[in-house]
Parts: structure tokens; C-alpha cells; sequence
């Protein structure tokens, strides 16, 4: 799932599931991390179009609680809206 993809591209060391609980993700992902997620999960994704998905994987990062070139997936679910930050067609 998008989750496990996320935490992957984040390169976080294994923990120890039983024992360490609530952990904070607080890294940082590329365009090019984020991108590579997304066309591993288009074929699951509900969206009509690639920049849908994108905005479901941002949400993922969003409870995840890591950043996307710097920047809140919140913040970058608004700039898809306004067509600020361009998604390729695939």
C-alpha cells in the first residue's frame, strides 16, 4: 500500500514493531521519490486521471508526517488544484 511505499523511499532504519510504537516520520521526498510511488500505485488508485493519484499518495505523506520537496502535502494538494505544480500525464 501507499504506506509502506512512503516509508520505504524514506530510507528509515527497522525498528522493532512490538516495541517501538508512534513513531514520527519526518523526512523529506523528491518529486522524482513522489512520482516513482505514484505510477507503482496507479493501477490500484480509484482517481480518472494521474494528478488524482497524486493528491490520494500526498494524503498518505500528509498522515505519514513527512514533507515533499520541503514543502506540506497540504500545501501541495492546493497548488495541483490551481494547476501551480504541473504533474506529468503518466
Amino acid at each position: 500500500n501507499a504506506t509502506s511505499l512512503v516509508i520505504k523511499q524514506l530510507k528509515e532504519p527497522l525498528r522493532d514493531r512490538k516495541k517501538v510504537k508512534n513513531i514520527k516520520h519526518s523526512g523529506n521526498l523528491t518529486k522524482a521519490q513522489l512520482f516513482e510511488i505514484v505510477r507503482q500505485m496507479r493501477y490500484k488508485s480509484l482517481a480518472k486521471e494521474f494528478k488524482g493519484t497524486v493528491k490520494e499518495v500526498l494524503g498518505t505523506c500528509n498522515a505519514v508526517g513527512c514533507t515533499v520537496e520541503g514543502m506540506k502535502p497540504t500545501a501541495l494538494q492546493a497548488a495541483i488544484d490551481n494547476d501551480e505544480f504541473d504533474c506529468p500525464e503518466k
